[in-house]
């Protein structure tokens, strides 16, 4: 029995198990799946982690960790939010080990539909990767990161998101980013997901991963979280713990 068979035998029994409830902070993380919800007006969403992992095999394999990886989001207005990505990244090839600062990158996620009548909500995310990383770490020019995401309020325990993107990095055709998240609510603290993700490297290498994690809600504004994913049809595979802090107006 692989992790994806364990990971949807374990949602499945939560699922049975939980209340109609709902709970959490509305976060961009711990999955790949970025929400269609912005942090409203005048808020400040700082989300932190630290993520270890490796892909590839033999002498192509890479060790990746990034501590800490950081997603500053702040609400000019009820619909739109400005966004800063920042993370120290350690990248380890054979023995080779290079540590220092990644590109930044800086976006913007407007919600585009959003209704009282709908549980339905679409928005559009947008960040400009700007070479300023360390020389070894960084892609040494200009990207866009781009993703359309939805997401669709089954019931209050029940949660279905999605992303679809394009993603150009200075090279190539770019890349095609797509993920499904299942999200439920356990109880008022404890949130768990499944999502299987990928992606579509320079519109000929498909790749397909799974993850799977849970939340924890500390207070009303402090949230933890864990994840771990795996490759499909690739070796790869990460963990990752992090917290979110939301700091509402005063």
């Amino acid at each position: 029995m692989n992790r994806l068979h364990i990971s949807l035998i374990i949602t499945i029994i939560v699922v049975l198990m939980a209340g109609h409830v709902k709970a959490q902070i509305i976060t961009d993380r711990p999955d790949q799946t970025e929400s269609s919800s912005t942090v409203g007006h005048g808020s400040l969403q700082i989300e932190a982690g630290l993520v270890t992992g490796f892909e590839g095999e033999g002498p192509n394999s890479t060790r990746q960790i990034l501590a800490p990886t950081t997603l500053f989001r702040y609400g000019i207005s009820e619909a739109i939010e400005l966004r800063l990505v920042s993370q120290f990244e350690t990248l380890k090839i054979l023995d080779q080990k290079t540590q220092g600062i990644s590109d930044i990158e800086i976006g913007v996620k407007v919600q585009i539909f959003k209704s009282e009548d709908s549980r339905t909500e679409v928005a559009l995310i947008t960040h400009l990767l700007v070479p300023t990383g360390t020389k070894e770490l960084s892609g040494d020019s200009f990207g866009s990161i781009n993703k359309l995401a939805a997401s669709l309020q089954i019931n209050d325990r029940l949660g279905l998101g999605s992303n679809l993107g394009y993603n150009y990095l200075g090279t190539g055709r770019g890349d095609l980013t797509y993920s499904l998240v299942l999200g439920i609510a356990v109880n008022q603290k404890v949130g768990i997901y499944i999502e299987p993700y990928g992606e579509v490297l320079d519109m000929s290498d498909f790749i397909l991963n799974s993850d799977t994690g849970l939340t924890y809600l500390v207070k009303e504004n402090l949230q933890l979280d864990f994840s771990f994913g795996t490759g499909l049809n690739q070796r790869m595979n990460f963990i990752s713990l992090g917290c979110s802090w939301k700091i509402m107006p005063g």
